[in-house]
């Protein structure tokens, strides 16, 4: 049985599923984030989908329903679990199935399911107590799939937003996070949800998946995206204005759009027999 620990345990800080208040802004614009988020690679879905003993999904964190669709799309039924009502909202109206609660809280009813999934959400999950649910509601050779997508802008780009957010935002971490390397924070997230898996006791050994690929933006394109991410989304409209107009100054400098590399990273583990 997954092993499921006591919710008094203290956990070290800093840990972002601590702060609720993140995880639950980014529904302040759901058409934007949907519209402007970049998806996954079918690559990853398609190695989810092939390597789990069927087709029933759970989707942790569904959002908009970014991911949820990409698993319709490859012949798979989905179920998500949401805490974020507004966002909810969002993907209901356009067809999904989704129930409004945090995983750690959310009741299972006994309903079992062969992949359990996370798209950019998974560190909004104790990584303990999250493990330990996933192991709960899937069935025995089932997978869990925790996956962040991590933008990688040209190096001149990042240090130029870096000294705009030290100057314009210096209580905020985005200016550490753009000024050191875009993969070590979510390896640190990475390696969480890696330990979570293995002290839930559930799992065979964890594994690292890694997906390459690019995208083009448009000054403006940018400009869209960046009002999505977690510490721009609290800040006020007209500070947000100044923030952002700043940072197109800075794409135009470079020919006014870019090329950013992207890494989806995975981390995956299968259920063992209950036999």
């Amino acid at each position: 049985m997954p092993t499921i620990p006591s919710t008094e345990a203290p956990l070290p800080e800093p840990e972002p599923h601590h702060h609720r208040q993140v995880a639950e802004s980014f529904g302040s614009d759901p058409e934007r984030y949907d519209r402007t988020r970049p998806r996954y690679p079918d690559a990853l879905v398609q190695r989810i989908t092939a390597s789990s003993p069927g087709r029933d999904v759970l989707d942790v964190g569904l959002g908009t329903g970014i991911v949820a669709r990409q698993f319709h799309a490859a012949g798979c039924t989905v179920l998500g679990v949401e805490p974020d009502s507004r966002m909810v909202e969002w993907a209901r109206q356009r067809g999904l199935e989704v129930e409004v609660a945090t995983f750690e809280a959310w009741e299972p009813a006994g309903r079992t399911f062969d992949a359990v999934v996370s798209g950019q959400t998974w560190h909004w999950v104790d990584p303990v107590i999250g493990a330990a649910k996933a192991a709960e509601v899937l069935r025995p050779g089932g997978r869990v799939a925790v996956f962040w997508n991590v933008e990688q802008p040209p190096p001149e780009l990042a240090t130029a937003v870096a000294a705009i957010y030290r100057r314009m935002m210096p209580d905020s971490p985005l200016a550490r996070q753009w000024a050191a390397s875009g993969s070590d924070g979510y390896s640190v997230l990475a390696d969480r949800a890696a330990d979570g898996m293995r002290q839930a006791g559930a799992f065979g050994t964890p594994e690292r998946w890694r997906f390459d690929w690019e995208r083009s933006y448009t000054r403006d394109e940018w400009l869209d995206v960046l009002p999505t991410q977690g510490c721009l989304t609290r800040i006020p409209p007209a500070r947000l204005a100044e923030v952002l107009a700043e940072i197109g100054a800075a794409v135009d400098a470079i020919g006014g759009g870019f090329t950013a590399g992207y890494t989806t990273t995975a981390v995956t583990a299968i259920r063992a027999s209950t036999a």
